[in-house]
């Protein structure tokens, strides 16, 4: 996966908005407002910040060993940095993307949940 396929991807999913908060190189991904993924655009190989379940964070880091790693600049216990560009699986990225959206969504408070659910 590309860094083009990832925005891409990120952007295809409800609720979701794009921004560069912190500076011009770091790309922000919310949902509702809140942040579900993020990454540095000068980096290469590319690398983005995912949130994930604790448990599996671990499991994942074991697996893939170097290619996703505690969450750069992030709570090393809720986000992985995951590089896309290499041999983690696309489908697993894609996964991965999913599961820290859906993270972010079960936070939200019930009127944004309400909100997200009346987008089309």
């Amino acid at each position: 996966m590309n860094i083009e396929q990832f925005r891409d991807y990120c952007l295809s999913k409800k609720g979701v908005t794009e921004s560069f908060p912190f500076d011009e190189k770091t790309l922000v991904f919310k949902v509702m407002g809140k942040m579900f993924a993020l990454t540095g655009l000068e980096h290469i190989p590319a690398r983005v910040n995912l949130k994930c379940d604790p448990e599996r964070s671990i499991e994942l880091r074991e697996q893939y060993h170097e290619l996703i790693t505690p969450g750069y600049h992030m709570s090393k216990l809720l986000w992985n940095t995951v590089v896309i560009d290499a041999n983690v699986p696309h489908e697993l990225i894609l996964e991965l993307i999913d599961h820290s959206y859906e993270l972010v969504v079960e936070g939200l408070t019930k009127k944004l949940k309400a909100e997200l659910a009346a987008m089309e």
